[in-house]
């Protein structure tokens, strides 16, 4: 046991070392590890290993496939974000890429009895990347500082948010217990280490909350999950010059609290399992997010699994989440004689409505929403598992149309598509 524990003690410090930035539902991962990634992010009602567990509802510890005894996952993920955005203004429209930029995202987790093996207490813990976002436009056609009043005093910028990189890491220890026979309870305490770079530099910041879970299994087969996630807020010190004084100010932002339900069933004993979740967040009422006009999210996950031969499994899902970013038309992003005509207080800080519209558009590009996945496992003897899964979301965009500084007729576009691929292996001891 202190061997595994100096294990994850490493492979946690190499995982918060690792740059992340990405985008699903909203600025979060539909799930952590393959085999939830590959039945569309599901695991509330039945997670199928430590880091779902963990990550989708702590009370599954106690009724996971590697119960009653222990199990210790390694799982990392290859995220290829795609982003482009277009700005039309003073009669020219202005395209670009965002740098093309593949992230490892590592995840590690375990899950063991509490004393005997028998026991109906477990303790889990789980380090993984679970949240970020970021675009860089630097150097290209949209990285551009004269693009209104060129030669005056008022000399101003084609877009704001050409460069964005916030991304979470998460240390979860967690508690679980089999109160009956066909109920479980848990909490997971979140630590969080964040970072937020606006192109000024790297700020760094922790959070915390909690994650509280329970699942009941009316009959065997059947399982009904809830969970709740309490918000987890960060500031940000001395982050971006908003005001363009020559002073840093701070942002805070906060990962929103969260509500899910998931049902699952084994069909033909545990040949094939099929689950569905649905997910509430609450992005409106999340500092940062609800200052640049997120809306909640509803969020629905389908997913299988098929033991076709033994130790063989096919998964698929899919996974829907409407665009939480608020698309903004007809606004005046003109400015008059004494500055802008119209300006969005953001924490303070006073934003001309122009830039504020393409920090959101450019800048928080988080529009994707239809993923469709699929994975496989196999089994190598009773001792280790081997996973591998595909995610794909579809290309999506956000266009707004208002007036630029010049007072010329603007339009503002982002498009999003994403592709994953995650591997694991879980070894049961």
């Amino acid at each position: 046991m202190r061997k595994l524990f100096t294990v994850l003690v490493v492979v946690a410090l190499v995982a918060t070392l690792s740059p992340v930035a990405f985008a699903t539902n909203g600025t979060q991962l539909i799930g952590i590890g393959p085999i939830s990634r590959s039945m569309g992010g599901v695991g509330i009602a039945a997670p199928q290993d430590a880091i779902s567990a963990v990550f989708s509802n702590p009370a599954g510890m106690c009724f996971g496939p590697y119960c009653p005894t222990s199990q210790f996952d390694f799982a990392g993920t290859i995220f290829m974000p795609e982003p482009k955005a277009e700005i039309t203004a003073s009669g020219q429209t202005t395209k670009a890429n965002s740098r093309d930029n593949n992230y490892a995202i590592p995840a590690i987790g375990f899950s063991v009895p509490i004393g005997e093996a028998e026991s109906r207490w477990r303790f889990g813990l789980s380090a993984y990347g679970v949240s970020g976002l970021g675009v860089d436009y630097r150097d290209t056609a949209l990285d551009k500082n004269d693009a209104f009043f060129a030669g005056t005093p008022f000399e101003s910028p084609l877009a704001a948010g050409i460069y964005t990189n916030t991304q979470l890491m998460k240390f979860a220890p967690t508690i679980a217990y089999q109160a009956l026979m066909n109920l479980s309870v848990g909490l997971s305490a979140q630590v969080n280490y964040s970072s937020l770079d606006l192109g000024d530099g790297t700020v760094a910041a922790y959070s915390y909350g909690v994650k509280l879970g329970t699942i009941y299994k009316p009959i065997d087969p059947l399982s009904i999950g809830l969970v709740y996630t309490s918000p987890q807020k960060a500031t940000y010190n001395h982050v971006f010059d908003f005001n363009n004084n020559g002073r840093r100010q701070n942002l805070t932002l906060e990962q929103p609290q969260e509500v899910g339900l998931g049902v699952a069933y084994e069909f033909f004993g545990p040949r094939l399992l099929l689950e569905t979740n649905a997910k509430w967040i609450n992005w409106s009422d999340a500092d940062g997010f609800e200052d640049f006009d997120w809306d909640d999210q509803y969020v629905f996950a389908i997913g299988a699994q098929w033991e076709a031969i033994d130790h063989l499994f096919f998964r698929v899902g899919y996974n829907y989440a409407e665009s939480p970013v608020d698309e903004n038309d007809g606004w005046d992003g003109a400015f008059g004689p004494f500055g802008p005509n119209d300006s969005v207080d953001v924490q303070g800080k006073s934003l001309p409505r122009y830039y504020y519209e393409a920090f959101r558009v450019v800048g928080l590009p988080a529009v994707v929403e239809h993923h469709i996945t699929a994975g496989i496992g196999y089994e190598l003897g009773e001792s280790l598992k081997l996973n591998l899964s595909y995610v794909h979301a579809f290309e999506n965009d956000i266009t707004e149309t208002g007036t630029a500084p010049d007072g010329s007729n603007a339009k503002i576009k982002s498009e999003l598509y994403e592709d994953s691929i995650s591997f694991a292996f879980s070894w049961r001891f």
